[in-house]
């Protein structure tokens, strides 16, 4: 994976702050949506989508990409927005979010937007679907541990911490760890809350680490936010030979928009038009900001 430089991390920070822009713009022409979720998780989808995936979006069917599954469906206005930032379809399209005949359902839908690796929805099914593509790969000869592997992949699937109320979730833990998936990583979106309250309320999650831990894998935590953390995270994550491995990644719920962050009522609601017209002049003052730093 290449290294992360200073320049590299500014540029990253930018579209981040891009795409949060977006987020907002799509939500409010929508009126409906999930707003908390996607603005925390900007930053790990531009990191992704920017630096660490082997994609083309010229090509979404190259044999050899990575896979991305996005479990938990409904912060999909942060997926729609940096594959649009990405390339993979115009901009001007997130402004269909949620609408009549758009390609941009509430949840992903594959039959509708090719390019998407799975239809999702549901929650606690992502991680199955991974595994069974982590599996296939290993079956095909495609495991990155091994010598002239054919494809040298990884399946990366990002879920919600919420979701792991869902048995089906532990299920998928308890088989990648059997099968020692190392081509396998989990992104686990640690903001602390989920629709009706903060997860530790509604149904208490920790020790979290150490579940997975007791599932055979291996376990790696890290600021949502701090690009350079997260790579290394990958970068670790992708040198593991002998187990599946989560990341746990702590964001901050609404990042980016004050009146939003943490703030679990923003978990499943859009801003309406003053709401979003204050959280884009915040976000656009900072992306100033960030320009005028590093000029």
């Amino acid at each position: 994976m290449a290294f992360l430089s200073d320049k590299k991390i500014i540029e990253l920070e930018k579209k981040a702050n891009d795409i949060r822009e977006s987020i907002i713009e799509m939500l409010q022409e929508a009126g409906s949506g999930h707003t908390a979720g996607p603005l925390g998780m900007a930053d790990v989808f531009t990191l992704f989508y920017f630096h660490i995936l082997k994609h083309d979006p010229k090509n979404p069917d190259w044999e050899e990409r990575d896979r991305l599954v996005l479990s938990n469906g409904h912060i999909c206005p942060v997926l729609y927005a940096t594959m649009a930032h990405a390339g993979y379809f115009g901009v001007e399209e997130l402004k269909t979010l949620r609408k009549f005949d758009t390609r941009l359902q509430g949840h992903p839908h594959r039959e509708y937007l090719p390019m998407l690796e799975t239809s999702s929805g549901p929650l606690g099914a992502g991680l199955s679907q991974a595994v069974g593509m982590a599996l296939a790969d290993r079956m095909d000869g495609n495991d990155p541990a091994k010598d002239g592997a054919s494809k040298n992949r990884f399946i990366y699937c990002f879920m919600s911490d919420g979701e792991h109320d869902e048995g089906n979730t532990w299920e998928a833990i308890m088989l990648a760890g059997k099968h020692k998936l190392r081509n396998l990583i989990a992104v686990v979106d640690r903001n602390n809350i989920q629709i009706d309250g903060f997860t530790e309320d509604i149904m208490p999650l920790e020790s979290f680490a150490d579940k997975y831990r007791a599932f055979n894998w291996h376990v790696i935590e890290v600021g949502g936010h701090d690009f350079r953390a997260l790579n290394e995270a990958v970068d670790e994550a992708q040198a593991i030979y002998e187990k599946p491995t989560v990341i746990v990644a702590h964001t901050i719920p609404g990042k980016g928009v004050h009146e939003f962050e943490r703030d679990y009522r923003w978990h499943g609601k859009p801003p309406n038009n003053e709401e979003a017209k204050m959280a884009l002049d915040e976000l656009r003052t900072l992306s100033g900001k960030i320009r005028s730093e590093h000029q």
